[in-house]
């Protein structure tokens, strides 16, 4: 019976080992499997609302289709996963564009890799916005989403890149607002929140991301591994954020950049980014200065404000450089996630109907908060993804050994008794 007994601690070993590996891409466990077309004729419907998974062989164009009216605003971004061993140059990245029927590009974005080439998922967003006084892209009918890869590609450029595609449908308001960028705010940076870290293990992806709120919060990260968190951000309100590599065991050599620090709004678009070099030692590096949450913002001419256009979950996502560990070991490394938000929410615009996916141009701050302090939570939570539920499947698995364990000791208690009687 000791012997079974044992059976349970020697599960949790092998269940632990796994969060050694680095994580892939955590998609959209909703999201539905389409077809790249390599034309518009071809080109398969994306429905506001539906997050959707795809892929791409060829460095050539692919095509999905909109169906959209002349009044709504829609965005659409698309996450691409290069494979985790893929050789990427530094221009090695996507692009992502919104094209009417007749071929006139209304919105592109494109990202790369940049200096690391460390394969990590790399998010692009394209648009077609309704504003007054704009002639093109303001029709209702068909558009399309273009998708293509960017720069030489290396010994990678035939291998297939998985993507996650979301489109976002913002109505138009009640009533007209000011198309007028607030000239001044508060610009000036608040000291990073110094309270004890709680531990909140990052998720593995857009849609498995960790709800946080303000505070410290703490987590491991291993060379080459990407972590998400999702915070809510109301209306009038200003994010700060500030991320801390623990040292390493030896402080030789130098790697930049090395940690990658990233914020992209509700509609999964970029907002601001910084990064910052790693010799072994403790370092910090924070996001600038970010004006508020404001509906006008979007008639800037720049980001970030341009970009800190909605109320809603806004996303801090995490990369640490795969080349850290050839320098500094596998790790993982021990990392601090400093949250403020400043200023209260205030309402919002008034929107004239709901949106695609329905609330998400709204902050749920209490879903946030319910998370802060829980069991589930500090040992990996609901919503950590892929790579911050390995703590609980260990749990998991361990309570199974031991049921398991307990039912077999009663089985044979009980085969004792029925002999003795």
């Amino acid at each position: 019976m000791a012997a079974v007994i044992c059976v349970a601690p020697a599960v949790l070993p092998g269940a632990v080992a796994v969060a050694a590996d680095v994580p892939s891409y955590g998609f959209d466990a909703d999201a539905r499997s389409v077809a790249a077309a390599p034309g518009t004729q071809d080109a398969v419907r994306l429905e506001p609302g539906t997050t959707y998974r795809s892929s791409f062989t060829s460095r050539g164009k692919t095509y999905y289709r909109l169906e959209l009216d002349g009044a709504s605003n829609t965005y659409v971004s698309v996450t691409a996963v290069p494979r985790a061993d893929a050789t990427l140059t530094s221009g090695d990245g996507i692009k992502v564009s919104v094209q009417d029927a007749d071929g006139t590009g209304c919105s592109q974005d494109s990202v790369t890799v940049g200096a690391s080439r460390s394969p990590r998922p790399l998010t692009a967003w394209a648009a077609r916005e309704i504003r007054p006084g704009k002639k093109l892209c303001q029709e209702p009918g068909t558009y399309y989403v273009v998708v293509d890869r960017a720069g030489t590609g290396g010994d990678e450029s035939d291998q297939p890149w998985e993507l996650e595609l979301t489109p976002v449908t913002e109505p138009p308001l009640e009533k007209a607002g000011a198309t007028s960028v607030p000239e001044t705010w508060n610009s000036a940076t608040p000291a990073p929140p110094v309270a004890e870290p709680v531990r909140r293990p990052g998720g593995a992806g857009f849609a498995r991301a960790t709800p946080l709120t303000q505070g410290v919060w703490r987590d491991d990260i291993a060379p080459g591994q990407t972590l998400f968190y999702k915070v809510p951000v109301g209306w009038g309100q200003q994010l700060y954020a500030t991320v801390d590599l623990d040292s390493a065991e030896q402080d030789t050599g130098f790697v930049v950049p090395a940690l990658d620090l990233t914020l992209y709004n509700p509609v999964r678009a970029e907002v601001d980014e910084t990064s910052i070099g790693y010799g072994g030692r403790q370092t910090s590096t924070a996001l600038p200065p970010l004006p508020p949450v404001r509906y006008a913002n979007r008639y800037a001419l720049t980001n970030p404000t341009k970009s800190l256009r909605f109320a809603g979950s806004h996303y801090l996502v995490v990369h640490l450089a795969a080349k850290v560990a050839d320098r500094f070991g596998d790790g993982p490394y021990g990392l601090k996630l400093r949250v403020g938000i400043g200023g209260a929410a205030r309402s919002g615009p008034g929107y004239a109907a709901q949106s695609a996916p329905r609330g998400v141009f709204e902050a749920d701050t209490e879903s946030a908060q319910g998370t802060q302090g829980t069991t589930a939570a500090a040992v990996g939570g609901t919503s950590g993804g892929e790579g911050g539920g390995t703590a609980m499947k260990a749990v998991a698995v361990g309570g199974l050994g031991t049921g398991t364990a307990l039912l077999m000791v009663l089985g044979v208690w009980t085969v004792m008794a029925r002999r003795r009687a």
